[in-house]
């Protein structure tokens, strides 16, 4: 077993598909219709195309996933983590692209982690390990 999607919820598909791609550098993979206006539409990172897909996930709405979102911004936590080689370089190249982070780049141990909101009401975890 392995896993081969996962997903981060969003409203908008199209806001979210160009957050994620032209400032995180996720590439799109699927890009599909499901009907009622709804697409399955996924990306990959560059150097794993055939990896891992993150679905943007179109229920943003639906109530219950509101209520986990909302909470989970406000008391600060992390939707999910991308792995980075270094999180300085990369909080330094998403700042500069307007990107706001909720938690500065913070060694924890033996990692790195940093915080930033993706513009679609999630907060994301960059970590080096």
């Amino acid at each position: 077993m392995k896993i081969i999607v996962t997903s981060v919820s969003v409203k908008d598909q199209d806001k979210a598909l160009k957050f994620y791609t032209e400032i995180l550098g996720f590439v799109k993979k699927e890009d599909q219709p499901l009907g009622g206006g709804a697409r399955w539409v996924t990306v990959v990172s560059p150097d794993a195309k055939n990896g891992t897909e993150l679905l943007l996930e179109p229920n943003a709405d639906y109530p219950a996933m509101k209520a986990l979102k909302e909470s989970l911004v406000k008391d600060g936590i992390p939707f999910t983590m991308f792995g980075v080689d270094n999180v300085q370089k990369e909080y330094e190249r998403l700042k500069a692209l307007g990107v706001k982070f909720t938690m500065k780049p913070t060694e924890i141990g033996p990692v790195t982690i940093a915080v930033f909101d993706d513009t679609c009401g999630n907060l994301i975890q960059i970590i080096q390990k």
